[in-house]
């Protein structure tokens, strides 16, 4: 490197360290203050986007109630996905109105035969459950403690109306 470009690169970065932060550059960068992880309250949080925003404590308990449904529509979600066979199963023996015989609808092994209907209906379950899952996670992130206590009662709410049919799996 020659002298002229190493006098430039730390006189940017000079520059760039006793420059005040403008409130539009603000937002894309963190300072040591506003990285300290707390919970709050604030009716006014946005939720996802800048568009999914509160304005008032009338759309705040709205938000509120839309995240317990998510969360008790995830454990719903689980139960489902947990006891998908099961369920696919019974569908089968309904639809054919009992023709089916008995042994071929029972559960034998946990280990399924692999068919490409039961693997894209499986895959797609999948990819709805984590979906809905990092959607909840990322409500959480945002510290608003109305929005995690409203995904806690969710969860709650889910689990005590299907928390029996997720068996092990109950513990997501």
């Amino acid at each position: 490197m020659d002298m002229s470009m190493t006098m430039a690169m730390s006189t940017t970065a000079t520059d760039a360290k006793s420059m005040p932060i403008s409130s539009s550059s603000s937002d894309m960068m963190m300072g040591a203050d506003s990285t300290a992880m707390t919970f709050f309250v604030s009716t006014s949080t946005p939720l996802w986007s800048t568009s999914f925003t509160p304005h008032n404590t009338g759309e705040y308990a709205g938000v509120c109630i839309f995240l317990i449904a998510l969360a008790v529509m995830f454990r719903l979600l689980l139960a489902f996905r947990v006891n998908f066979f099961t369920i696919l199963a019974a569908v089968r023996q309904n639809r054919y109105k009992g023709l089916i015989h008995s042994h071929t609808t029972e559960e034998k092994s946990t280990a399924q035969p692999s068919r490409a209907d039961e693997a894209v209906m499986m895959a797609a379950l999948d990819v709805v459950v984590a979906g809905v899952s990092y959607l909840l996670m990322l409500a959480v992130m945002t510290f608003n403690m109305g929005y995690f206590l409203s995904i806690l009662c969710g969860v709650f709410l889910g689990s005590l109306v299907c928390g029996r049919y997720t068996g092990s799996a109950g513990a997501h």
